[in-house]
């Protein structure tokens, strides 16, 4: 199986020890993300899934924060500006080397000039360059559908009929340089992955993780669908014990169980008052409880 099952069973103590050492304690803000409360250069990954503008579950939080409504032409650029101020605060409190995951959908919808899609994915992209970031191979989330040939338009005639929209980005960025370490640093060693996983994760299009479910509530309807297993791949894969992850965008703390589950320490900013007492849950696990998670992950074979 691999992974840092055999790591483990030598060096358990030391890394509980260190991860101890560590303050991984959660950090919830209640406020924009626009101006993070968080030191220069102290976040190592970023994980999240911002609003989609277009979308018209968040239309009425866009209207708050642009002071347009979804039927002026202006509205899609100006929701895209907001989002901008916060990759540029992203790209202010990434460390060297450090990683932005930004999972976003595109938006298909009806207005003025008919019907058309709204790419997201590339004003994010766009956005997160102009903050100084470099963009890295994305990875495309092919979401399960119950319609799997759903269409709209003219259907079985052409020309008339329109690509069903059932892919979301999950964009990758960095700040600078390849991140370094000391030389065989133990908190990356005990974070390594399995073959397995790695070949999975690190392929570009995943296929099979269904959306998380979506309660008809107002509140609910005013945050991401964002299921437990990518903030958690994406956990793994970009950062190691220890490290700080930051989600601009917490919602219901999705990304911040994962980084505490896995040893990592989680920092969010929310601006829904609403969500404080879904986010009050999120506890960092003690070095010990985190080691004895990744050994029953990662068990040795039997012996001979």
């Amino acid at each position: 199986m691999h992974g840092p099952g055999a790591f483990l069973a030598e060096h358990s103590a030391d890394i509980a020890a260190r991860l101890d050492a560590v303050d991984r304690r959660p950090q919830v803000v209640l406020g924009t993300s626009e101006k993070m409360d968080v030191p220069a250069g102290s976040v190592h990954l970023i994980v999240t899934s911002p609003p989609y503008p277009m979308i018209e579950m968040w239309d009425g939080l866009f209207q708050e924060w642009t002071g347009r409504a979804p039927d002026d032409p202006l509205f899609y650029k100006a929701c895209h500006r907001v989002l901008d101020r916060v990759w540029s605060e992203c790209a202010r409190v990434l460390a060297p080397g450090g990683i932005l995951a930004l999972n976003i959908g595109d938006a298909v919808r009806s207005v003025q000039e008919g019907f058309r899609l709204f790419p997201n994915h590339v004003h994010a992209t766009e956005g997160c360059e102009r903050a100084g970031l470099t963009p890295l191979v994305p990875i495309l989330w092919k979401k399960p559908t119950n319609k799997p040939n759903a269409f709209l338009g003219s259907g079985f005639l052409p020309p008339n009929a329109y690509v069903t929209l059932d892919c979301e980005h999950v964009l990758v960025f960095r700040k600078g340089e390849p991140r370094r370490f000391p030389p065989k640093d133990p908190l990356r060693y005990a974070s390594e992955i399995s073959k397995a996983e790695r070949d999975v994760w690190f392929s570009q299009v995943w296929d099979g993780v269904r959306g998380a479910s979506q309660e008809r509530s107002d509140l609910a309807r005013r945050t991401a669908a964002f299921p437990d297993e990518i903030p958690e791949r994406l956990v793994r894969m970009f950062s190691v014990l220890g490290d700080t992850v930051l989600d601009p965008f917490a919602g219901t703390g999705t990304t911040l169980r994962a980084a505490a589950a896995w040893g990592r320490r989680p920092v969010g900013f929310e601006v829904e008052p609403d969500l404080r007492a879904a986010l009050a849950d999120v506890r960092a696990p003690t070095g010990a409880e985190v080691v004895e998670r990744l050994r029953a992950k990662y068990p040795l074979p039997p012996g001979p």
